[in-house]
């Protein structure tokens, strides 16, 4: 097995807030992360494609097209968004790092062959991260 891995990055807002509880709870419990004029981040996001080497080409997967799938499926649809107000997937989900790289494995995984394990790693900053695999 081997695994190839491509770099992408986004641009987005969002603000932590759990709707069930009450203010206090929410700003005492994600701080400065629930402040209800949003805030962004510069998301690093790595996506890991892992399985068998094509004998006929030499790849893994075609880099060009793993590429051109992130471009239109997950930096087209949430960069330079909030992502609270601007995406579907987050209308009723808390835009954590980890909802965030749920939502983004379960897009890519619809559109990468079943035959290949897939992982990504997304950075919130250089020194918060969340891996997801499914």
């Amino acid at each position: 097995m081997i695994s190839v891995t491509r770099k992408s990055h986004f641009n987005a807002a969002h603000r932590l807030n759990n709707p069930k509880w009450s203010d206090k709870k929410n700003e005492e419990f994600f701080g400065l992360c629930n402040n209800e004029n949003y805030h962004g981040h510069n998301y690093e996001l790595d996506v890991t494609v892992s399985g068998e080497i094509d004998e006929e080409s030499g790849y893994l997967v075609d880099m060009k097209e793993l590429s051109d799938i992130i471009e239109s499926e997950i930096e087209s649809r949430f960069d330079h968004k909030n992502l609270n107000l601007d995406t579907e997937e987050f209308r009723e989900l808390n835009p954590t790092a980890e909802n965030i790289a749920i939502v983004i494995w379960n897009i890519l995984r619809e559109k990468i062959p079943k035959k290949f394990q897939l992982s990504i790693k997304l950075y919130e900053t250089p020194r918060n991260f969340v891996e997801y695999s499914g």
